[in-house]
């Protein structure tokens, strides 16, 4: 008895230093409070502007408050096959909808949604990449900032396949090479958040249905070039967040102290409830100075 006794009295006092360290933890704040969205897919259908206005709004909402958001793509229904007035029409919406309900920062991501790729708009100036990226304000579809000690960093993971018929991921030559000689001028001391929209790195593509004795990877699902860029990641160990959208469901992978976190859509399955078992929602970060982060998936 009193051998238990002075044991317990020596493990009171080991757990002394830890108590003191948790409580230490506990005090840090972050420096910055992220809010994820992506995939919203906008159009005046399904009760989907309203249902917008109420994430955009439930974001607002939240304490602490939400000092940025970054939206990962997909803001309109679609671009791809649609005639000019359409689009128009989409985007008019979007925009508006954005301007009338949200004050947050803002930042863009492209994503597939995003590009008029029509057969027969090849010869206008708005083929491809441009109108969105006019609309949004961008001077290239790939980009990168500082704020609140953290950069961030923007890709364009979206382009045609070689037979110009459908979209792969992937950044190809030229933005890999800007993407490296970014984090070669990056502090080795600041940590850096990447957001894509199609994912760099996930396991979704393992549970479609219809498996039998294989999984099939589609090069649009995920970035066909993840072992170049997971390469090019740990050479950088101050890349400490991927987030991406693009697959409607929510799954995170961490490789080489890297996480890949794939967010659910603001639209779910396209506004027609949850996409299998992600319900509509966002993502919500919370970014500390020495790199750390907390994050949760909010179904607004």
């Amino acid at each position: 008895m009193q051998r238990r006794t002075a044991l317990r009295n020596i493990g009171g006092l080991l757990l002394l230093p830890s108590i003191s360290t948790a409580v230490t933890v506990a005090e840090q704040k972050p420096v910055l409070r992220v809010a994820h969205i992506t995939d919203i897919h906008l159009k005046n259908d399904f009760g989907a502007p309203q249902k917008f206005s109420k994430c955009l709004h439930h974001l607002q909402q939240q304490s602490p408050k939400v000092n940025l958001v970054l939206n990962g793509g997909d803001m309109v229904f679609d671009m791809n096959k649609e005639n000019i007035s359409t689009i128009n029409d989409q985007w008019r919406l979007f925009m508006d909808t954005v301007m009338n309900e949200s004050n947050i920062q803002t930042q863009y991501c492209l994503g597939n949604h995003d590009i008029w790729w029509n057969e027969n708009s090849k010869g206008d100036a708005f083929y491809g990449k441009k109108y969105a990226m006019d609309k949004l304000q961008l001077a290239k579809p790939y980009y990168s900032f500082l704020k609140a000690g953290w950069k961030f960093i923007v890709l364009d993971s979206t382009h045609l396949d070689i037979d110009n018929t459908w979209y792969i991921g992937k950044l190809g030559e030229e933005q890999f090479n800007w993407l490296s000689e970014e984090l070669k001028a990056t502090p080795k001391e600041t940590p850096v958040l990447v957001m894509s929209h199609i994912p760099i790195l996930t396991a979704l593509l393992m549970i479609e249905d219809d498996i039998v004795n294989k999984w099939t990877m589609l090069g649009g699902d995920m970035h066909t070039d993840t072992a170049k860029i997971i390469n090019l990641f740990y050479q950088h160990p101050n890349v400490k967040l991927c987030l991406s959208g693009h697959l409607h469901m929510r799954d995170k992978v961490i490789y080489n102290g890297v996480t890949y976190l794939c967010n659910g859509a603001v639209s779910g399955a396209w506004w027609k409830g949850n996409r299998r078992e992600t319900a509509p929602g966002y993502g919500l970060i919370d970014l500390f100075a020495d790199g750390t982060f907390e994050e949760s998936y909010v179904n607004y």
